[in-house]
């Protein structure tokens, strides 16, 4: 009977009625939760004159250190340093893990280009592996890109979903592989119980706006190596205020070396101390209102939901879903706008996006800021100079050529995800 109805009634496109006829709201789910509590906390620093984490003139607890305590605890790593954002974050764990000219660094080509740039920033080279189609990093083609230079796997659970780890562990433990989880797009996600982040060496997630929550910037990286988390903490603070004793000789081979500055502000550590506890309220929206769309759509010929490695591990910030041919994902999407909703295709080749590898022209061209090309040119590196194309990794840009995505706020009511699933239902009746 709904079928029915859904086929018969006119596409907004075409001058029917709006399915959709609430408004949207952007995709900042921390951001358009900031109030009082943020607030308070930027007053007590502000009050406490306390803007750097090390030393002020009030005697009180560090902000920043506060949320390294708190967000250790929240996902289970012994350790958290917090930076500046989350490239800093990559580039911190990468070096701390002893990454460095000449050595490979396995990486996905479907993340933002800062994935990769920091690799290049570490002095190694990327080399840019095909997702599957849970749109994460092909354990399969990780395989075939390995080789004596490899060194490391940078991981990223792409869109709120977890990498297929089980795979990716065993191949790291095979081949005496460094592990760096990308969580930049899913802070609370989980992979089989554990938190994303916590499975390989370290797990650096992003603070940035767009995230799920929020300080405008900023970053963390976590280890449950204590070592590792010295040497990111050499790395981040170059200027060793973080040890017991700044001035004294290295207390072990590689503790000290000359670092960066990638250390968090404490108004930006203020932020997301407040931030923080609005995490869980907000996932268990999100995952709310996936589930509540998913439901209305189960049944929907034409479109099928992009798999998961782990569904509950899922974060939800959006819902991805497949169509059978490249040359239906615009006019679906186009015909979904106007149903109002905020829908969007993710590959189009004439159309620059830093999240696709085909776009890093930086990479592709081996661009670098002084005649020197480092790292491809470079007398430590042992294998094949390492070649990059547009059409490189097939299997990437054929499945995101097919898919439509839906970002899914916390701020969505029930009454939204039902509009948006009869909008899906509406438009794929016609067009799927």
């Amino acid at each position: 009977m709904q079928e029915v109805i859904f086929m018969s009634e006119q596409l907004a496109i075409h001058g029917g009625p709006k399915a959709k006829t609430t408004p949207n709201p952007p995709m900042y789910p921390g951001g358009l939760e900031i109030g009082e509590e943020e607030k308070k906390q930027i007053l007590e620093v502000l009050d406490n004159k306390y803007l750097f984490r090390y030393y002020g003139p009030a005697d009180c607890e560090s902000k920043v250190r506060a949320l390294e305590t708190q967000f250790a605890q929240k996902v289970g790593a012994k350790y958290a340093l917090a930076t500046s954002s989350c490239t800093g974050a990559l580039i911190t764990a990468l070096t701390a893990c002893g990454i460095g000219p000449g050595d490979e660094v396995i990486v996905s080509g479907y993340t933002f280009f800062a994935s990769c740039a920091a690799i290049v920033a570490a002095k190694a080279i990327p080399v840019i592996a095909e997702v599957d189609e849970t749109l994460t990093i092909d354990p399969a083609d990780i395989e075939k890109k390995i080789n004596p230079s490899t060194k490391a796997l940078l991981v990223v659970h792409m869109r709120g979903v977890p990498c297929d780890m089980d795979a990716i562990m065993a191949i790291a433990k095979k081949h005496n592989l460094v592990v760096i989880e990308d969580v930049a797009q899913a802070a609370g996600g989980t992979y089989k119980g554990k938190f994303l982040g916590t499975i390989g060496d370290c797990g650096c997630f992003s603070f940035q706006y767009h995230k799920i929550i929020t300080a405008g910037e900023g970053g963390i990286v976590v280890t449950n190596d204590e070592r590792l988390n010295d040497r990111c903490m050499s790395y981040h603070d170059t200027a060793a205020c973080w040890r017991p004793d700044r001035f004294a000789e290295q207390r072990y081979e590689g503790e000290l070396f000359c670092g960066s500055n990638f250390r968090m502000s404490e108004l930006t550590g203020a932020v997301m101390l407040a931030q923080l506890d609005k995490l869980d309220p907000m996932l268990n929206q999100m995952r709310h209102n996936f589930a509540r769309i998913a439901a209305g759509i189960k049944d929907t010929k034409g479109i099928k939901l992009r798999p998961v490695h782990d569904p509950e591990g899922d974060t939800c910030i959006c819902m991805i879903f497949y169509l059978d041919a490249l040359e239906k994902v615009q006019p679906f999407v186009e015909a979904l706008k106007a149903e109002g909703v905020n829908a969007a295709g993710v590959f189009n080749a004439g159309i620059p996006d830093w999240h696709i590898y085909a776009h890093w022209k930086h990479v592709i061209e081996k661009k670098t800021p002084t005649p020197v090309k480092c790292p491809w040119e470079c007398p430590f590196h042992k294998g094949k100079p390492v070649e990059y194309s547009k059409d490189m990794n097939p299997n990437t840009l054929e499945y995101l050529g097919r898919v439509v995505h839906l970002d899914i706020p916390p701020q969505y009511t029930d009454e939204d995800c039902d509009m948006i699933a009869k909008a899906i239902n509406k438009v794929a009746a016609e067009l799927a």
